[in-house]
């Protein structure tokens, strides 16, 4: 069970200091040959915490983290929360325009990054920037310095900016506070059913909200998290095996990645129970734990809000995400924010009880921060059902944005590197269905009037100005657009066209993206 914690001390410090009381050098954090007690874990944020002192950094400032799943990502984290600065992690994937626009957004003064991504960052013009230092992990990253004392914290107050893709605009920073973590591991941990002492083990990146939030469960609940590098489906039941694991993450498209390897003798070898694994197709549950004897749990969630809906196990129900859960509501709307009937389709919208649950807007942006957050709701862009029983199901997505193998894509940044190719006129960029039960990339081109453009070439160009998940796997060269009277491009008629004969695939063609 999760450790109860007055309001006040929901900051990050004091959560530190407290577990550490209570669980010494019982393991929290294993990262490769890493491994940190509890008492490790509050001695790495004061020590860190000192070093971003010596560097300038205070109370409020920006840092941001260009890092894999590593320890130095943690070291950095918690030295930024044990002093009041604020964590901007940023998706190792970031290229172009989405990385400028990420740093000079976020207004971060010191950047720690992985030597791998650092020509990414040097092939953007310094000028623009507004960093000030750069941390470079490896040999001559920083070392604790003498442990500074912890910052006045509020739970309002920010812990980490995290970039969601934009949907017509621009990627937003969300402002998570630190009692929105600490809300995310209490209601994490009841709905997995955590114990104490467990062990968790997650593949996916700690630049995103999900594997942050696992952190999070383990410190609540006295348990240990194991990080490893990247998702491998190969080598994720040895992993298992390896750490001893009973609890795990997985994301949609990683279900059926798993179910397609040939049957070994680990599919059951491990003692992992159970998987948070949001948006995994109903069709899948019974196969997958009938394999490899392990459940996963539905739920909702995202970047700016939290574990909204879901259910215990034994209250899931296949093709639904669950019910509304104590501390939240959760209504269905039309256009105007009226509600819906049940079994009708509409926004879904809301709200916490909790102060600071939720995050606090986007970083920068006040305007799309009212946008979203109207009539004092939180609009998630997402259309859903409600059932007469209080079931959630989701439809599909209203807003603009494409998700693939876990990221979301906005389709007018890929726009936007399509329509900086001088032989291209104009572009639209649209999900359609793919084999791993998430989205694909495509676009539809009109080039410029004579011009012709290899698919290969248009790839080459993609892959060095956005992210390698954002660069369209499918391209059809068309003559002109569906536009409205008003020229605005009708994309669901794109949607409903899909892949025709003319559509050139990536993936068909056997050309490999850089990573």
């Amino acid at each position: 069970m999760t450790a109860s914690f007055a309001p006040q001390d929901r900051v990050a410090p004091t959560l530190l200091e407290r577990q550490a009381a209570r669980f010494g050098d019982r393991h929290l954090l294993v990262a490769g040959a890493v491994r940190w007690t509890y008492r490790d874990a509050v001695q790495a944020a004061a020590g860190y915490g000192a070093a971003l002192l010596d560097a300038g950094i205070r109370a409020g400032d920006r840092v941001a983290l260009m890092c894999s799943n590593r320890v130095e990502f943690m070291q950095t984290f918690l030295g930024c929360a044990w002093i009041g600065a604020v964590a901007v992690p940023i998706n190792t994937a970031s290229r172009g325009a989405q990385l400028r626009h990420i740093l000079c957004n976020s207004g971060a003064r010191l950047l720690v990054v992985e030597p791998e991504f650092l020509d990414a960052v040097r092939a953007l013009d310094a000028a623009e920037l507004p960093l000030r230092q750069t941390w470079l992990i490896g040999d001559e990253f920083p070392k604790p310095g003498t442990p500074a004392e912890k910052a006045a914290l509020r739970p309002g107050d920010t812990l980490a900016i995290l970039y969601t893709s934009g949907t017509t605009g621009l990627s937003k920073g969300v402002c998570c506070p630190h009692a929105q973590y600490y809300w995310w591991g209490v209601h994490s941990s009841e709905l997995i059913g955590l114990h104490e002492g467990e062990t968790l083990l997650t593949t996916l990146p700690l630049f995103h909200t999900n594997a942050l939030n696992a952190f999070f469960q383990a410190l609540l609940t006295g348990s240990t998290l194991v990080v490893e590098k990247r998702f491998s489906a190969s080598a994720f039941w040895n992993s298992l095996v390896e750490h001893r694991a009973t609890v795990t993450y997985l994301l949609g498209a990683m279900v059926p990645i798993l179910l397609s390897k040939d049957r070994t003798a680990n599919d059951k070898a491990h003692g992992a129970r159970i998987a948070l694994a949001p948006g995994v197709p109903p069709q899948f549950h019974a196969e997958f734990h009938e394999r490899f004897g392990m459940h996963l749990l539905e739920g909702y969630g995202s970047t700016e809000t939290n574990f909204v809906i879901g259910c215990a196990l034994a209250e899931q129900r296949p093709g639904t995400m669950g019910k509304v859960r104590a501390g939240f509501e959760a209504y269905v709307v039309d256009d105007e924010d009226n509600e819906v009937p049940h079994g009708q389709p509409g926004e879904l919208i809301l709200r916490a009880n909790e102060p600071f649950a939720f995050a606090t807007g986007y970083f920068g942006m006040n305007d799309k921060t009212v946008e979203a957050w109207r009539n004092l709701w939180f609009h998630t862009g997402d259309r859903v059902v409600q059932d007469d029983d209080g079931y959630f199901r989701f439809v599909d997505r209203l807003k603009d944005a494409i998700r693939r193998r876990g990221e979301n894509i906005s389709s007018y940044e890929v726009e936007q590197v399509l329509l900086s190719h001088p032989l291209i006129e104009t572009a639209a960029v649209f999900p359609v269905k793919s084999e791993m039960a998430e989205d694909e990339v495509m676009a539809a081109i009109v080039l410029c009037a004579g011009a012709q453009l290899a698919e290969t070439e248009l790839m080459r160009f993609c892959e060095t100005r956005m992210s390698y998940f954002a660069v369209p796997r499918y391209v059809d060269y068309v003559d002109k657009l569906p536009a409205t009277e008003n020229g605005k491009v009708q994309k669901f008629k794109l949607r409903e066209r899909g892949i025709t004969q003319t559509t050139w695939d990536r993936e068909a063609a056997g050309y490999k993206l850089a990573r």
